[in-house]
């Protein structure tokens, strides 16, 4: 697979995902795996984790959107994450607003910088 033949992944509630598959988001590849989960209220963390898992270790997936409150709940994994492909962008979703001081990968480059740097 070249460069040029990356993908997206979405892990978000049903709202973030349907518009970003009616965007043309949406993949399935040879064995039948998608690029997206649509958590529910009945989805398990469980569940949540092993789609991280699995899009992070997919060739193919080059940027992983998740929903803010969905990342809350596995932010183990993405504080655990260091690696710059895929990239993991936090998103808000309709019913919870973005919050930049929960956002692990903002907080992380604030760290590389200081306010030196921007004068």
């Amino acid at each position: 697979m070249s460069g040029k033949d990356k993908l997206l992944a979405v892990i978000g509630d049903e709202d973030t995902c349907t518009g970003f598959l009616l965007g043309g988001v949406g993949d399935i590849n040879s064995k039948r795996e998608t690029n997206y989960l649509i958590v529910t209220k009945d989805t398990t963390v469980t569940t949540i984790e092993d789609a991280f898992k699995s899009f992070v270790a997919r060739p193919d997936i080059a940027i992983i959107l998740i929903n803010q409150s969905v990342a809350e709940t596995i932010r183990h994994l993405l504080d655990l994450h260091t690696e710059a492909i895929p990239a993991v962008l936090e998103i808000p979703s309709k019913d919870h607003p973005y919050d930049s001081s929960k956002d692990s990968i903002l907080n992380r480059a604030r760290g590389m910088f200081s306010a030196e740097d921007f004068r």
